[in-house]
């Protein structure tokens, strides 16, 4: 897809997210949307599924997920009937948590380890199924690099990244999650991270 991201924006800011999705999936060739079951993901798995019932949902699971964000996943991929393709790190977390274990953010094997369980797989993703459209829940507000990115933007390697409730606050979610009976879950951990407002490298 070639566009004019600059005005596309400013166009877009004056539609709703299932406006967003719908001119993104009319103009790619192969959409996908990314997802970790993090709080308010089902908003965006609703909507694009509204869209585009048979859309790919990349799950790229780190392995180090809470029992509840497994069993939040699980009510979400069955209640929404989604077409996930699920993507593990190579080694496993027990194989790791001998020889690594989860290091701190300032420890040097830190870069290891996110490179390991959450971009190695996510890398893998991407090339087998090259989308030319990736459809994400980020949003304004939530790291000092989102800020700077809009609805929609690109990626370092040319996908078009459209993020259609990207001006839409917590409060915005809960009531969109509410009006479609969808469920949450907070109580989510990201190794890689660690802090709610660092970035791990997928989107920077």
């Amino acid at each position: 897809m070639t566009i004019n991201i600059e005005q596309i924006n400013k166009d877009l800011r004056k539609k709703t997210p299932l406006e967003i999705i719908t001119w993104a999936v009319l103009n790619a060739n192969n959409p996908v949307v990314t997802t970790n079951f993090r709080p308010y993901e089902a908003a965006i798995l609703h909507a694009v599924t509204r869209i585009k019932k048979d859309l790919k949902v990349i799950w790229c699971d780190t392995g180090y997920n809470t029992p509840q964000t497994y069993k939040h996943a699980q009510a979400v991929i069955a209640q929404l009937d989604l077409n996930v393709h699920l993507y593990v790190p190579k080694q496993t977390a027990a194989h790791r948590d001998v020889v690594l274990g989860i290091p701190d953010v300032d420890d040097p094997k830190h870069k290891l380890f996110t490179e390991q369980v959450k971009l190695e797989p996510f890398k893998r993703a991407m090339t087998e199924h090259q989308p030319d459209v990736w459809f994400t829940n980020l949003r304004k507000g939530q790291t000092a690099f989102r800020d700077g990115i809009d609805i929609v933007s690109k990626s370092a390697d040319g996908i078009i990244k459209v993020s259609p409730f990207y001006y839409w606050t917590d409060e915005d979610l809960d009531a969109y999650l509410t009006e479609n009976n969808l469920p949450n879950e907070f109580k989510y951990f990201d190794p890689t991270k660690q802090l709610e407002n660092r970035e791990c490298g997928l989107h920077a």
